[in-house]
């Protein structure tokens, strides 16, 4: 009781000297007289008011006991009126009516009720008090329409209704009814105008109008985030006093009219996110009174920064996120007041002026994510700079100490992403306030970091120097910087032996990175106990040559990220790292872990968001999947069971899964319908079988649909809808069966169609024409049938078709040069030498950089060839194996960007294009087994980057061009061609037919099958063959002699022409006769 007593006394004493300092501070050297009614006035109002006396430093001194002259937060008259009021922050809450006793206070002429909690409409009662000049409720809880009543204080000159409120909430008051016409019609003598956060709802001349009419000696107009649209009324040119203008959060979605540069009093103006479009007026730049310009956010507004005149007041100039470009001019220097310049993640470029140097009272600097190029110029002048970000641009040259030797106030330093080479300044690790110090993407070296034995009076908790060419151990003043929390030393050239033990005296230290170096990590920390590492919730230790799971992390309780991918670890996964509380994301993948230890319910953390474990020996059961999972990768591994049918119950949140190359059997479960945020689903390379879930092409959200390499049948679902998102659909072998759905074609952003090695029987699929994204399109060995090409080939807008695969089908025809010329990415641009490498992936973590890589498998230089990451410089298209006749087009000759040509097996006929000179990017030609005739075009020779070519088995002639690359390839590349001589074939020409006849191409002939005619010539030389027996061991001379037999049985009969078919799955040579 007495140590109650006690603790009360000293808080009432507390606040008794508290009040009676305040209260003195507003005296003034002179007594003050209040009046009794005055004083019972505001006994009665602190009693109606709900507030909490520990938070209270105002409401809390009013008492009767007290002097009323010491009652804080009251401001009296020489009468003993109250003339001023502030409530202020009082965490007051409950309703305040009109019954209150404050609408008796006739005298105020400020009050000041702002950060409260009143929770009720403004009173109406408001209108007594018609002596106020001053009104702030600003922030006050308040909801619901402003009041007319507030109109008829016609005295007042301030008045801020304002409502801040975060982003995710609604604005709790508006000006409706009334709108702000009605509102301010009456209050002529207002100077400053605070409604920030008011639902008002008007367009540009609406809001103009009403303010410029009834508002002339405006001074401050603050009316940031009111649901303003624009434009902004040329009117608003008739407040000449106006001087801070506060607009930001708007939707005025115009041009920033050049009228602000003639407001001659103007000194702040905030235009951002306003969603600005059009080019901004130089002129304002120059207005002589403008201290503060804020136009960051608008990304449609343009610009380039002018000449800046001396004697400028500019200090704060912000121009982020805005559509500005051009130099840094050197008259920047002439902003001598300058103090905070944002100008990140525009489209500035060029170097940066060394005059920046003369800028004396900057402070904050960010000219992140531009173009700059160039050195680093010296900031050793700007003594007061606490932050400098230079990021995301293209500087180079060296980071030398003289650049900031001086500022002894810099608090963060972030160069990272450009192109600086040399050593890192040891200087900066002595400045006595920097925090930060963030390095990474650049070609640094450790220089003399070695040497620096200790930093003492270090407040060093950032640094970032991942992704350098810092080598051999890791510097040891590190392990001494007792402030670190943040250090990532990733992706250099670190090596040696590390124990993690080192790390503990860094108690502080939340993320450690040491991840893709040449380090060998022994993680096992001795005497592991609670304390190691108390304070760590990042651990990125991939590719450190683990053995085992570091076992000091079953006691890490706030770990919520850890990365142990890559090389080493060698067993179980430990059941007690999913009873980690706080972990999130968990990323095991590319290890040698065979199992998962765990127990039936505790299995999974409730917070696990992120879970990696392809690329491992896992096998057995599918694990359970954590509740919350946004990233879910099972991929690589063993597993071998069923989905079970309720997997979409756990798949609420989930928008990437893969189980891909698995032994996963079984139907696909119509449940997985049910991850209505799922993005990307991946089950290729399992044994799935029955038909595919018809839900699934209904989906709203998937961008990528892999079911490819499995054994699943029936038909594609024909249920695709108008909202299609899909840009990744791979189908690719399967036993699917009937024919293209036509609702594929509502996928009109489709990128990437693989539907090959199935049973489709389909003509050529015209129904996509209209889809202009797609890049890839496979239908290589199905039944397709039919020309290729549609009727109406114009219509086809296929502009970034890069590969096409239509290899092993039945379709014949003429190749429909019409339809190339619309094949616009197949042709590198005129100032294009080679076409410009970028990947065709989909992002599916719309703010992360997170992104699944698409891949595609085609035959090319003779082999199969599977693409992981699929380059859109790699453009290819195979058209063999099917009975397409006529020549080849000269519109495919245009297609300058190809890679790969693959023609062959079909009865293609007619000569090779010499203009085939004009494919430079050309790697692999196959055009075997047709019908050409002529020569080999010279030309072919200057095709450099040709590594593969295959003209065997046609009927050209003459000498293969000597003297060039073509001699370079093996004899079989020209086998099968009657004429052909020269090296690397016969010196000379051999005797011989030159050729068959072409096939014809009427499309009335009526063909029968002839092959029995060979079994009689058979048998007519078979006393031959005892002797010429053995040649047809040699396939080179097998070719020939069939050939010359085919010759021969042509020449005698003129209906035989010769055809391919396709018997057992390999295609082979019959005569056909024809009516």
């Amino acid at each position: 009781m007495k140590i109650s007593f006690l603790l009360w006394l000293s808080f009432f004493l507390c606040y008794y000297w508290a009040c009676l300092d305040f209260s003195a501070s507003l005296v003034s050297g002179h007594s003050v007289h209040c009046l009794q009614d005055q004083k019972l006035l505001l006994l009665q109002l602190k009693k109606s008011l709900k507030f909490n006396p520990i938070d209270s430093i105002k409401l809390v001194c009013w008492n009767e006991s007290v002097p009323c002259s010491e009652w804080r937060g009251i401001s009296w008259d020489e009468e003993g009126h109250v003339a001023g009021l502030d409530l202020s922050e009082e965490s007051i809450s409950g309703a305040l009516d009109n019954s209150s006793t404050l609408f008796g206070l006739l005298y105020l002429s400020h009050l000041n009720l702002a950060f409260n909690h009143f929770n009720s409409a403004i009173p109406s009662g408001i209108r007594d008090l018609k002596n106020l000049t001053s009104l702030n409720l600003s922030t006050a809880g308040f909801v619901g329409q402003i009041p007319m009543e507030i109109a008829q204080l016609s005295r007042l000159t301030i008045l801020d209704l304002s409502s801040f409120y975060s982003y995710f909430e609604e604005s709790a008051l508006k000006l409706e009814s009334p709108n702000l016409e009605k509102l301010v019609q009456t209050l002529n003598e207002v100077r400053e105008l605070y409604v920030d956060g008011i639902n008002i709802a008007l367009n540009g001349n609406e809001w103009g109008h009403a303010l410029s009419s009834f508002l002339p000696h405006l001074q401050v107009l603050s009316m940031s985030s009111c649901n303003l649209s624009g434009p902004i009324h040329s009117s608003l040119k008739k407040l000449q006093n106006i001087s801070i203008i506060r607009l930001y959060q708007n939707n005025l979605a115009d041009a920033v009219p050049s009228f602000f540069a003639k407001l001659s009093n103007l000194t702040n103006l905030d235009l951002s996110s306003c969603n600005l479009r059009g080019r901004f007026a130089n002129k304002i730049f120059q207005l002589q009174s403008l201290t503060s310009l804020d136009l960051s956010y608008n990304h449609g507004l343009q610009g380039s920064l002018p000449y800046f005149p001396q004697n400028r007041s500019l200090k704060t100039l912000i121009l982020s996120m805005t559509n500005f470009s051009g130099a840094l001019p050197s008259s920047i220097s002439n902003l001598q007041q300058l103090s905070r310049l944002e100008i990140s993640k525009c489209h500035f470029n060029g170097t940066l002026p060394d005059s920046m140097s003369n800028l004396t009272e900057l402070t904050y600097l960010d000219l992140s994510f531009n173009n700059f190029t160039g050195t680093i110029p010296s900031f050793g002048m700007a003594k007061k700079l606490t932050n400098i970000d230079l990021s995301h641009n293209k500087l180079n040259g060296g980071v030398a100490s003289a650049h900031f030797r001086g500022l002894e106030k810099l608090v963060s330093i972030n160069l990272q992403n450009n192109f600086l080479n040399g050593s890192i300044p040891v200087y900066l690790f002595f400045l006595p306030l920097l925090q930060s110090i963030e390095f990474s993407g650049n070609h640094l070296s450790q220089g003399q970091l070695h040497a620096i034995s200790n930093v003492p009076y270090s407040k060093l908790q950032v640094l970032d120097l991942s992704s350098n060419c810092l080598r051999g151990p890791i510097p040891k003043f590190i392990f001494d910087l007792k402030g670190l929390k943040v250090l990532q030393l990733s992706s250099n050239k670190f090596n040696g032996t590390l124990w993690l033990d080192k790390f503990e005296r860094l108690q502080n230290l939340t993320t450690l990175d040491l991840s893709n170096n040449n380090l060998s990590i022994d993680a096992n920390v001795r005497n592991a106990n609670q304390l190691s590492f108390p304070n760590m919730t990042s651990l990125m230790l991939a590719s450190c040559n683990l053995r085992q799971f570091p076992s000091f992390l079953r006691n890490s309780s706030r770990l919520t990220y850890l990365d142990l991918s890559d090389k080493g670890i060698v067993e179980k996964i430990p059941k007690w790292i999913w009873e980690l509380g706080y972990l999130g994301q968990l990323n095991l993948s590319h290890n040698s872990m065979w199992e998962i230890e765990r127990t039936p319910q505790t299995f999974i953390s409730k917070n696990l968001f992120v879970l990696d474990l392809h690329y491992n020996y896992l096998q057995g059961t599918l694990p359970a999947f954590p509740p919350v999972a946004s990233y879910l990768d099972f991929s690589y591994n063993k597993f071998s069971s069923v989905i079970p049918p309720d997997i979409g119950n756990y798949l609420s949140n989930t928008y990437f899964l893969s189980l891909s190359h698995n032994a996963v059997y079984g139907r696909i479960p119509t449940s997985i319908c049910n991850a209505s945020y799922l993005q990307v689903l991946d089950l290729s390379y399992n044994n799935f079988s029955g038909g595919i879930p018809h839900c699934l092409a209904i989906s709203k959200t998937l961008g990528v649909l892999n079911l490819g390499k499995n054994n699943l049948s029936g038909n594609i679902p024909d249920t695709f809808q108008a909202s299609c998102t899909l840009r990744t659909l791979d189908l690719s072998s399967n036993n699917l069966q009937g024919p293209i759905s036509k609702s594929l074609s509502h996928c009109t952003i489709l990128e990437v169609l693989d539907i090959g090695n199935n049973k489709i029987n389909d003509e050529f699929p015209c129904l996509l024409k209209t889809i202009p994204t797609l890049q890839v399109m496979v239908l290589r060995r199905n039944n397709f049938h039919g020309h290729i090409g549609c009727p109406n080939m114009k219509r086809m807008i296929w502009k970034m078709l890069k590969i096409v695969d239509l290899a092993l089908n039945n379709f014949n025809g003429m190749l429909p040069g019409e339809c190339f010329q619309t094949w616009k990415a197949m042709i590198l641009d005129n100032n294009q030498t080679s076409p410009k490498a970028n990947q065709i992936d989909f992002n599916f973590f719309r703010f992360s950089q997170l992104n699944y890589q698409d891949q595609v498998i085609v035959t090319m230089k003779g082999r199969e060839i599977t693409f992981i990451k699929i380059l859109t410089v790699f453009t290819f298209i195979d058209l063999s194996s099917n009975r397409i006749e006529g020549s080849i087009p000269q519109e495919m000759m245009d297609f300058t960007a190809l890679i790969g040509l693959n023609l062959s097996n079909n009865n293609l006929t007619g000569p090779i294009p010499s203009s085939m000179w004009k494919l430079k990017q050309l790697e692999s030609l196959d055009l075997s087994n047709n019908y050409f005739t002529g020569e080999i075009p010279s030309e072919l020779a200057s095709l450099s980057f040709l590594s593969y070519l295959n003209l065997s088995d046609n009927h050209l002639v003459g000498k293969i061009p000597t003297g060039t690359q073509l001699q370079t390839f093996d004899a079989t590349s020209f086998q099968g061609n009657d004429g052909l001589y020269g090296p690397p074939l016969t010196q000379s020409p051999q005797n011989g037919p030159q050729g068959l006849m072409p096939p014809p191409t009427s499309a009335n002939n009526h063909a029968i099958d002839f092959e029995f005619i060979k079994g009689l010539e058979l048998g007519v030389i078979f006393g031959l063959g005892i002797i010429i027996g053995p040649l047809f061991f040699w396939r080179r001379w097998t070719i020939r002699y069939w050939k010359c037999v085919d010759f021969i049985l042509c020449s005698i009969f003129s209906q035989i022409y010769v055809d391919y078919q396709r018997r057992e799955g390999q295609w082979i040579t019959v005569l056909r006769w024809s009516h």
